[in-house]
């Protein structure tokens, strides 16, 4: 029994020492720049995240934008093909009206009051098209913009993926180094989401 006791007394102690080794050799394999680089990984995913999101709302808003500068030059051309016909057909009911025998007055005088009606039309028609070609610039300028800011954010992304795994890599290595490396990274990849939204 004697053997026993001193068996589980020993342990202790070397337990106690181990603790005691623990406690300080933590600190010397745990620097105080371990905390702040957990610190600064965790606001970079953060961050990274925000940025992803705001990369693919703007790249969702340009696929948008473009349908609808399509859809507006398909319809402007609608309208001008719908122009070129009114054209067409007053040209055609002002040739048939001079060129009626003059004892058909009355016929010739309904062609060319056909004719007017149409080129009256053409006018209105014109003004849609225009209108339409209008919306479609401005649609390809709203779409640009947005592919713009589309491209800042996807870069963002980047560089905070790039950051974050130097923040990793710091960690497992215990090197300062690569973690000064990171935030220099995740600085860059802060300013870039902060242009995005310009």
């Amino acid at each position: 029994m004697p053997e026993e006791s001193l068996e589980a007394s020993e342990l202790k102690e070397k337990l106690d020492e181990a603790i005691e080794r623990l406690e300080t050799g933590e600190q010397s394999r745990n620097p105080s720049w371990m905390m702040y680089l957990s610190l600064a990984t965790a606001l970079m995913a953060v961050f990274a995240a925000i940025a992803s999101l705001e990369a693919g709302a703007h790249s969702n808003e340009a696929i948008f934008e473009k349908n609808e500068a399509v859809l507006s030059q398909s319809r402007a051309s609608d309208e001008w093909s719908f122009y070129q016909a009114k054209g067409i057909k007053a040209t055609i009911l002002n040739a048939q009206s001079q060129t009626l025998a003059p004892g058909a007055s009355e016929l010739a005088q309904r062609l060319a009051q056909q004719a007017e009606h149409f080129t009256r039309e053409q006018a209105i028609i014109e003004r849609t098209a225009r209108d339409l070609e209008t919306r479609v610039t401005e649609s390809n300028q709203r779409a640009a913009t947005h592919i713009g800011r589309h491209h800042r954010f996807a870069i963002s992304v980047t560089v905070f993926q790039v950051a974050i795994a130097l923040c990793a890599i710091a960690a497992l290595t215990r090197r300062p180094l690569l973690f000064w490396g990171g935030l220099a990274g995740g600085l860059l990849g802060a300013v870039l989401l902060a242009l995005g939204f310009t």
